[in-house]
């Protein structure tokens, strides 16, 4: 059984309020497929609204995880796609939920298998604790604390956007 914890006023009330804590005269945004490329693509709309220049990429970090046989069986493996040289570039890495920190940290191995960045800053939608590694968020939309037992999953339909949190184990 699922239960909304954030509805789509929620959840666009953050991204607004993310897009104006990262506006600068120029972006260099990654999103992280799938669910971060779409907050990437929300804040980058939100951004060039601003007329904010945003240089987007994705990355696909699924043959950089360290769980992958874990996850799933035949994970679905899409091309990364950065194009602009990330060589001294100010990187804002950005994904839809914080969880354990492993998807940020194989992004970060990725990122630098294409070149050294200046320096990378971590925006997420949904920062839901519980982290294993030491990785923290530069900027957070919305913050729910969830038990190990619970998935917390942003849900973007033609409804709207919201975040729904689900009891996985018993």
């Amino acid at each position: 059984m699922s239960k909304v914890i954030f509805d789509n006023l929620t959840v666009n009330q953050a991204l607004d309020s993310m897009a104006n804590s990262i506006s600068s005269s120029e972006i260099y945004m990654i999103g992280i497929q799938r669910g971060g490329a779409r907050v990437a693509d929300a804040l980058q709309h939100r951004l060039q609204k601003q007329k904010v220049s945003v240089q987007r990429g994705n990355l696909d970090i699924s043959f950089y995880r360290d769980d992958l046989d874990t996850i799933a069986p035949n994970p679905e493996v899409r091309p990364s796609k950065l194009p602009f040289d990330l060589s001294d570039k100010n990187i804002w890495l950005i994904d839809d939920v914080l969880y354990t920190g492993r998807t940020i940290r194989a992004a970060l191995g990725e990122i630098f298998d294409y070149g050294r960045p200046a320096s990378i800053k971590l925006a997420v939608l949904l920062d839901r604790g519980g982290r294993e590694l030491p990785i923290a968020a530069d900027l957070v939309g919305l913050a729910h604390q969830a038990k190990p037992e619970q998935s917390v999953k942003l849900i973007t339909d033609p409804e709207g956007w919201f975040v729904e949190q689900r009891q996985v184990k018993s």
